[in-house]
C-alpha cells in the first residue's frame, strides 16, 4: 500500500493520544518541543522512509497541553506547517478525567494484570467516550477517500468503530502497543463498557498486538462476550470482515548502532566506565510504574550480594528512573519504596570505596541514553507485565564489540524474540539473583554469539518494516473484504427492489425468523416479536395481491401462540408443518417417521449433560441440540464432534444432521425450507426471499432466478444479496410498507449506532 508507486501521493492519517511533538505554555509564550516515546520515535523513523517515495502522513492527536481558546488558531496552524500535525484540543478537566481516569486508572493497571487497583468510575467512562469522539470529529474532517486510518492504543479502543461508521470506505488499522489481557481478566469490565470496548476495537480492518499471546486472549474475549468467532484470526464483524494477528514492534536499529559507534557516544560511554573502574556495570532503564517490577529488581540485587558476597565491591547496579504521573499517589508511594530500599541496600552493603547503587531520577537525551546502554556489562529488564519493551531491544543494538549480556523478564513481549537473553520471571528474586551470576560470569565468547544473532534479528525485523508490514497486510485485508462482501446490498439494490414491489400485481415473502426479523436470544422463548414487529408483518401481509409467508424452524405451537394475524402463512420446522393464510388447520408436508428420534435423542442428551449450558430441544418431526448459553471454546468442539458422531449414526436412517447458529439439529432428509417455498411459488411478479441460516440455502437456491434473496450476514450464499444484521431487514420492510407523507416504522435499537447516539 504505503509501498506501491503511484501517480497521487497517498496519505496516511495516523491517530494517537498525543502528538510526535508538544505544545507548552510558558508565560504565556506557546513553545514546541519534540515528543518523548517508542511510538513517536518508531513511526517518526517510518515516516522519513515512505516521504522521499511522496507519500504523506498525517499525525492526528492531543498536543499535550490545555491550550486557550484564542491561541488555538495558532497553534492549529504552527503544527501543520512545520509539523505536518493536526491538534484534537481537550480541556484539562475533561482530559484529566480521560487520561489519568480511565487510561491510567482503569484500562492501564486491568490490561498489566493489577484488577485490584483498578478504578470504575462512570464519570471516566463517558469522558473516554466523549474523547474518543472528539478524536473522531477530527479524522472526519480531514479524512478523503483513499486515506488509510491508522489508530493507536489504549486510549482509543472505541475510535475504530466511530471512524468505521462514519468513514465506511476508508481502511482503518488499530495497534495495541501495551498487553491485551486474558479473559478472565478482561471481564472484570462492567459488562456494559467491556461489549463496547471489543466492538470498538472490531471497528477496525486489522487488529494488531505485539504478540501472538496477546491476540489469543483478544480472540477468546470477542467470542466468549460477543459470541464472534473466527477463522484463522479472521472475524466477521457486524458490518466487515476484520483480522487480527501480531506483529512485533521493532526500533530503529540503525540509528543506535551508527549512534553507539559514533566518536561522541564512545567518548561519553568511556566517561562512564571510567566512574566503575574495573568493576561490572548492570545498567536499569525504565519509566516510573508499577507494572516495571523496579522494586522486585532491587530486591532481587540485594539478595544477590546478599547470597554472592564474592561479588560485592566487584559490581554495581546504575538504576535510572525516568519521572511519570508524579502528582499521583500510587506513584509518589512507588518513588518513596525504590528511594527506600535504595537507601537500605547501599547503607547495608556500601562502603566508602564503593556504592551498590548509582541512582538517577531523570531523563537521558538520546546520545546519553545510548552511551549508557554501551557501558554496561550487563541490563537487568524486568517488567511484570510488558507489551513490548523496546528497552531490552536498545540495549542490544547499543552493544559493541560483542560483550553484554541481556537479563529479560519472560513477562515482557520482546522475550518472544529474544530468546538468547538470560530469561527469568520477575517476581522471584532469587531467578534475578541466579540471573545476575550467571551474566556476570558469562565468557565473551558466549556474550558475542547471543549478540550476533540478536543483532541480526533486530536488523531485519526494524520500525520500518513493522509499520511496513502492517500496512502492507491491511491493504491486503481490505482487497479481501472486497471480495468477501461481493454481492452486499446497496442503495441502488434497495431502490430497486422497493420500485418492483411497488409496482408488482402479485407477491410473494418468504421470510425467516430468528436471526432475520429478531437478533438470537440465549433461550429460544426469550426472542418473541414485539408490537411494532408485529404491526409491520401484517400490513405486508393485508396489502391487496401480497402473500407473506414466515419460514421458520421452530414449532408450530410457538408460531401458533405468537403470531395470530390470520392473513399470515406459516411454515414451521423447517418445513415440515404449514398453515396457510385464513386457515386455522396445521398440515404435514408429507408423511413423516417418528421413531428414529428415540435412537438419536440418547445421543443428543448425553451431549447436553456433558456441557453445561446447552439443552435438547424435541420437536413434532426433528430434535435440536443448542449449545448458545454453553461456554464457548468447549461447545464448539463438542459440537464438531457431536456432528461428526451423529452423521456416522445416522447414515441409513433418512436424515440430515444439521449445525446451525450454535446448534446441531437432526430431521428428515425430505423436509427443509426449499420444498414447502415451492408450495407458494406460483406465477407472481416479485419473489422476495430473506434468511439468515444455513437452512435457508436450499431456499435461496430453489427460488426463480428472477427473485430477490437476500442473505443476513456477510457471508459467503446463494442468496443475491447480503446485508449485515437483522436491522436491515426490518428498515427495508418498513419500506415496503411505508405510504406516503407516513412515519417510518424503526424498532428499537434498529438503526441505532453504538457509539453516535
Amino acid at each position: 500500500m504505503m509501498h506501491n508507486d503511484s501517480k497521487r501521493a497517498k496519505r496516511l492519517l495516523i491517530v494517537s493520544n498525543r502528538l510526535p511533538v508538544t505544545v507548552s505554555i510558558d508565560e504565556g509564550r506557546v513553545v514546541y518541543h519534540p515528543s518523548s516515546g517508542g511510538l513517536a520515535s518508531g513511526i517518526g523513523s517510518y515516516l522519513e522512509a515512505v516521504s522521499t517515495r511522496g507519500d504523506r502522513a498525517i499525525w492526528i492527536g492531543w498536543p499535550g497541553a490545555d491550550v486557550p481558546k484564542e491561541r488555538e488558531e495558532e497553534v492549529r496552524d504552527v503544527l501543520a506547517r512545520e509539523h505536518g500535525a493536526v491538534p484534537v484540543f481537550v480541556d484539562a478537566d475533561t482530559m484529566s478525567s480521560f487520561y489519568e481516569g480511565f487510561c491510567n486508572d482503569t484500562l492501564w493497571p486491568l490490561f498489566h494484570y493489577f484488577p485490584s487497583i483498578a478504578v470504575f468510575r462512570d464519570r471516566y467512562w463517558n469522558d473516554y467516550r466523549r474523547v474518543n469522539r472528539m478524536f473522531c470529529d477530527a479524522v472526519a474532517q480531514i479524512a478523503r477517500p483513499g486515506d488509510v486510518i491508522w489508530v493507536h492504543d489504549y486510549q482509543l479502543l472505541l475510535l475504530p468503530r466511530m471512524l468505521k461508521e462514519r468513514l465506511p470506505d476508508n481502511s482503518v488499522g488499530f495497534f495495541l502497543h501495551i498487553p491485551f489481557p486474558s479473559f478472565e481478566i478482561f471481564r472484570t469490565l462492567p459488562a456494559r463498557w467491556r461489549d463496547v470496548i471489543l466492538e470498538g476495537m472490531l471497528g477496525a480492518d486489522l487488529i494488531g498486538f505485539h504478540v501472538n499471546e496477546y491476540a489469543n486472549y483478544f480472540l477468546r474475549c470477542a467470542l466468549r462476550i460477543l459470541g464472534y468467532d473466527h477463522a484463522l484470526g479472521r472475524i466477521q464483524a457486524r458490518d466487515h470482515l476484520a483480522e487480527v494477528d501480531a506483529f512485533p514492534m521493532g526500533i530503529d536499529y540503525k540509528r543506535f548502532r551508527d549512534a553507539a559507534q559514533s566518536r561522541e557516544v564512545e567518548r561519553r560511554r568511556d566517561a562512564l566506565r571510567a566512574t566503575v573502574r574495573d568493576r561490572k556495570m548492570i545498567v536499569s532503564v525504565d519509566r516510573l510504574d508499577y507494572t516495571k517490577g523496579v522494586v522486585n529488581r532491587l530486591r532481587g540485587y540485594e539478595y544477590f550480594l546478599r547470597t554472592h558476597p564474592q561479588w560485592r565491591k566487584r559490581v554495581m547496579l546504575a538504576l535510572v528512573i525516568v519521572p511519570s504521573r508524579e502528582n499521583v499517589e500510587e506513584y509518589q508511594s512507588m518513588k518513596r519504596q525504590i528511594d527506600e530500599a535504595i537507601g537500605r541496600i547501599n547503607g547495608k552493603y556500601g562502603s566508602l570505596d564503593w556504592t551498590p547503587i548509582s541512582y538517577q531520577y531523570t531523563s537521558l537525551e538520546f546520545n546519553d541514553l545510548v552511551a549508557f546502554y554501551a557501558a554496561g556489562d550487563v541490563a537487568l529488564v524486568t517488567p511484570l507485565r510488558d507489551g513490548m519493551n523496546l528497552v531490552a531491544k536498545e540495549y542490544v543494538a547499543s552493544c559493541g564489540n560483542g560483550r553484554g549480556v541481556l537479563i529479560l523478564s519472560e513477562m515482557a513481549g520482546a522475550a518472544r524474540e529474544l530468546g538468547e537473553a538470560v530469561i527469568i520471571n520477575p517476581a522471584t528474586r532469587e531467578e534475578i539473583a541466579e540471573a545476575l551470576e550467571t551474566a556476570l560470569e558469562m565468557p565473551l565468547e558466549e556474550q558475542a554469539r547471543r549478540l550476533r544473532v540478536m543483532h541480526e534479528r533486530l536488523r531485519k525485523y526494524d520500525v520500518r518494516r513493522w509499520a511496513g508490514e502492517f500496512l502492507d497486510r491491511l491493504q491486503n485485508v481490505r482487497e479481501q473484504q472486497k471480495q468477501f462482501a461481493s454481492g452486499i446490498m446497496t442503495a441502488e439494490n434497495r431502490e430497486d427492489l422497493i420500485e418492483r414491489y411497488h409496482s408488482a400485481g402479485r407477491r410473494l415473502l418468504l421470510i425467516d425468523y430468528d436471526g432475520t426479523l429478531v437478533p438470537y436470544a440465549r433461550h429460544p422463548e426469550a426472542a418473541t416479536p414485539s408490537q411494532d414487529l408485529l404491526q409491520v408483518l401484517g400490513r405486508i401481509a393485508h396489502q391487496r395481491g401480497t402473500e407473506l409467508v414466515l419460514v421458520t424452524g421452530r414449532t408450530k405451537e410457538t408460531m401458533t401462540a405468537w403470531f395470530t394475524d390470520p392473513a399470515l402463512n406459516i411454515v414451521a420446522e423447517h418445513g415440515a408443518w404449514i398453515k396457510h393464510a385464513r386457515g386455522h388447520e396445521w398440515k404435514l408436508t408429507r408423511p413423516l417417521r417418528t421413531e428414529w428420534k428415540e435412537k438419536v435423542l440418547p445421543t443428543l442428551r448425553e451431549a447436553s449433560d456433558r456441557l453445561p449450558g446447552s439443552f435438547v430441544e424435541e420437536k413434532d418431526y426433528s430434535l435440536v441440540w443448542h449449545y448458545r448459553q454453553a461456554e464457548p471454546e468447549l461447545a464448539a468442539t463438542r459440537s464438531h464432534a457431536l456432528v461428526d458422531l451423529l452423521t456416522q449414526f445416522t447414515a441409513n436412517m433418512d436424515l440430515v444432521v444439521v449445525p446451525g447458529n450454535r446448534s446441531v439439529e437432526v430431521r428428515d432428509v425430505h423436509v427443509s425450507k426449499a420444498q414447502a417455498a415451492l408450495e407458494f411459488v406460483r406465477d407472481q411478479d416479485f419473489v422476495l426471499a430473506v434468511g439468515d441460516d444455513t437452512t435457508d440455502e436450499d431456499m435461496f437456491r430453489a427460488l426463480p432466478r428472477d427473485a430477490f434473496s437476500i442473505r443476513v450476514g456477510v457471508v459467503s450464499t446463494h442468496a443475491r444479496f447480503k446485508v449485515p444484521g437483522y436491522e436491515e431487514v426490518i428498515a427495508l420492510l418498513t419500506r415496503l410498507v411505508r405510504e406516503p407523507r407516513a412515519a417510518s416504522f424503526t424498532p428499537e435499537g434498529a438503526e441505532k449506532k453504538l457509539f453516535l447516539t
